[in-house]
């Protein structure tokens, strides 16, 4: 018994990495069960044996590689009584770090970036929505602790300084993972952080 189960899982697991590669080179939309069971090496069959449908599928993809904000998340709840603004540039120098090194992060990343989440995968959007609210309200909480105790510059409130962060990760992550990684994504990204940075921090 111990062996099937210990099969089972592998099966699994090789079904959700196939399933990385072909949502990776085809997109989801495009991408059929069919297609993952052969990237897979296993039939149908065995795909909805562990999966009820491309949706649960995808899900299950999705959640075994936790995206950057749900790092950063984990790392400020562990850190809150630190100097709030040196620990938030710190935390997103390491995930920038993290996003150029990391394969599979980039290749989930891009198949979220590209997904068209319309019809069934529409609970994945709404996944995503649900992390991406948390992050925000803690970011501004953050903003705003840094505010309370004068570390904030009077140019920025917490929400417009939770805006401006959020918009330069996305669209620095976006740049660099669909067009070509034309830069250097840690050494160029972090240097805008240090200038995003320094106008955050009060005189």
């Amino acid at each position: 018994m111990r062996r099937t189960k210990a099969e089972a899982e592998e099966t699994r697991q090789q079904i959700i990495c196939a399933a990385e590669r072909v949502f990776f080179e085809k997109g989801v939309s495009n991408a059929t069960m069919e297609d993952v069971a052969h990237a897979a090496g296993v039939t149908r069959g065995a795909i909805y044996w562990h999966f009820a449908n491309k949706t649960d599928l995808f899900m299950e993809l999705y959640n075994s590689a936790p995206l950057p904000e749900e790092d950063l998340l984990e790392n400020w709840m562990r850190a809150e009584n630190a100097d709030i603004l040196a620990l938030l540039e710190k935390t997103v120098g390491e995930w920038l770090d993290l996003i150029s090194t990391d394969a599979r992060r980039q290749r989930m990343f891009a198949i979220i970036l590209r997904c068209d989440y319309s019809g069934d995968l529409a609970a994945a959007l709404e996944k995503q929505r649900e992390v991406d609210g948390k992050y925000l309200l803690f970011l501004e909480r953050a903003f705003a602790h840094a505010d309370a105790t004068g570390r904030l510059s009077a140019h920025w409130t917490p929400n417009s300084a939770t805006a401006a962060l959020r918009w330069m990760i996305k669209g620095v992550c976006t740049e660099w993972l669909l067009f070509g990684r034309r830069f250097d994504l840690a050494e160029q990204g972090k240097e805008s952080l240090r200038r995003l940075f320094l106008s955050f921090q009060a005189p």
